[in-house]
């Protein structure tokens, strides 16, 4: 698509734009195909997938089931894709591998894909953000650049940003900024989950390594390294934390109706408690130094020195291509104003949220959404379910059927340790992020679960959760 043929018979129908090709993005791409609407899909990665081949190593703990929108699943069974058993778990890469990629190359999306095309800016054609006559009647404009460099505007009638976060992590800094020395130190802190068994193998091994982060990254992280340390000897690690008590920070346990996440927790909490594995809590980093032993990290105490920082400290969304819009967003959580007081981490405990659709997600800056992971802004747990139905309803929106859009439903398995009640310890002066899954329990009922954020599947006669003893046994 050319600048000149975009602007020169704006009269004609427009595409739909959608920002990124990873799961969500292209599954919005086919609710559009089915309803006979024509979407245009931006990726800035060479594949499709391309911030999840960066963790493609990883296992997710949620089977295929959960990992497949009904209309993508649709076109695929068009062709001679053979579809995953939904009960296996997949890893980052074949999710690309066996999903995404045939979805990419199914005959009524193929044409619409641009890789190597990341978008720079999306504003109004003649109206930038302080003009408001005749506003919602302008196409969009999105400006782009290519793999060459060269840029172009395409213009738009709908924009569905599904760009999510992975390329903006959050810093170590305790501040919410980097900690002094973070960016000089920057080769030795990998930002995300490392394939330490793997391609990164010899970053890590026999090396002192430092891992940040309470989430499900760093447990993955962490068993990797355990596993290293039975096979490299010298290799060590310590687990930071910034809550001051351990709580529920392992989940549910055998309560998750995930079981693999469920194991997972239980198997870092062995490693803790036999001592195999150096948990430090209350540390809140603030400068980086290099001394004789080490990057030496200074913080609430003083942690060891270490060779190299592994930082699983969350993501947050990039807006700088969408300031010249008039967006509602949560000054605190990024997200839109409506969706931020269901997933604020500081009143809800890990990951209990309602479904929402078109409503939740709606602008003052009409038929513009940020959809999946970056519609969560810098609240935790989104999952790749939760995305499927943002644009289900979102499509149907923008197709005028409003009564599908609004019938939202989704049901999946509880965690065993959300709840949504509150009680003093989900008090919006505590921050779930550090102090997930504190609240008991409430009554049974339907919640959302990461599935986004993988695992690696270990075999279970490895570290026996009854036993003592060295990981090797």
């Amino acid at each position: 698509m050319s600048n000149q043929s975009a602007f020169s018979d704006i009269s004609s129908p427009l595409p739909v734009a959608i920002i990124g090709a990873g799961p969500v993005g292209l599954a919005a791409a086919a609710h559009l195909v089915r309803n006979g609407e024509t979407p245009v899909v931006f990726e800035a990665g060479e594949s499709v997938g391309a911030s999840i081949l960066r963790w493609g190593h990883v296992r997710f703990f949620s089977p295929w089931r959960y990992m497949l929108d009904t209309q993508a699943v649709s076109l695929l069974e068009e062709t001679d894709w053979r579809k995953p058993d939904g009960e296996d778990y997949p890893l980052g890469h074949d999710l690309v591998e066996q999903y995404l990629v045939p979805l990419a190359q199914v005959p009524t999306l193929a044409p619409h894909l641009h890789l190597n095309t990341r978008v720079l800016a999306v504003t109004r054609l003649g109206y930038d953000k302080m003009k408001t006559s005749g506003r919602e009647e302008a196409p969009f404009v999105l400006r782009v650049q290519r793999a060459n460099g060269d840029e172009e505007d395409i213009l738009a009638r709908a924009v569905i940003d599904a760009s999510g976060t992975y390329e903006h992590p959050n810093p170590l800094g305790a501040y919410g900024v980097p900690a002094l020395g973070e960016r000089t130190f920057h080769q030795h802190i990998f930002y995300g989950i490392p394939d330490v068994l793997g391609r990164d193998r010899s970053r890590y091994a026999g090396r002192r390594v430092l891992v940040v982060g309470s989430g499900h990254s760093a447990f993955n992280a962490l068993l990797d390294l355990a596993e290293l340390a039975c096979q490299e000897p010298g290799t060590q690690f310590f687990w930071a934390i910034r809550r001051k008590e351990v709580g529920q920070l392992y989940g549910g346990g055998e309560n998750d109706e995930l079981a693999k996440r469920g194991h997972l927790g239980a198997r870092l909490q062995h490693l803790v408690e036999s001592g195999q594995v150096r948990l430090l809590t209350n540390v809140s980093i603030q400068k980086l130094a290099q001394t004789a032993e080490g990057i030496q990290i200074t913080g609430f105490e003083e942690l060891p020195a270490v060779d190299e920082i592994i930082a699983t400290t969350g993501f947050r969304p990039d807006l700088s291509l969408i300031n010249e819009l008039r967006l509602t967003l949560d000054p605190a959580v990024e997200s839109p104003v409506a969706l931020a007081s269901l997933i604020d981490p500081n009143v809800h405990s890990c990951g209990t949220v309602p479904p929402h659709g078109v409503d939740e997600l709606t602008h003052p800056e009409a038929n513009f959404y940020i959809v999946g992971m970056k519609s969560y802004g810098r609240a935790p747990t989104f999952l790749m379910l939760t995305g499927y139905e943002q644009v289900r309803s979102i499509v149907a929106a923008l197709t005028g059927d409003w009564e599908s859009a609004r019938r939202v439903e989704l049901e999946l398995p509880e965690t065993g340790v959300c709840s949504v009640d509150g009680g003093s310890c989900c008090s919006p002066t505590n921050n779930e992020a550090e102090n997930a899954g504190c609240c008991a329990p409430s009554s049974p009922r339907p919640v959302q679960v990461p599935v986004t954020l993988g695992v690696r599947q270990f075999s279970r006669n490895r570290l026996p959760l009854t036993t003592q003893g060295n990981c090797c046994d």
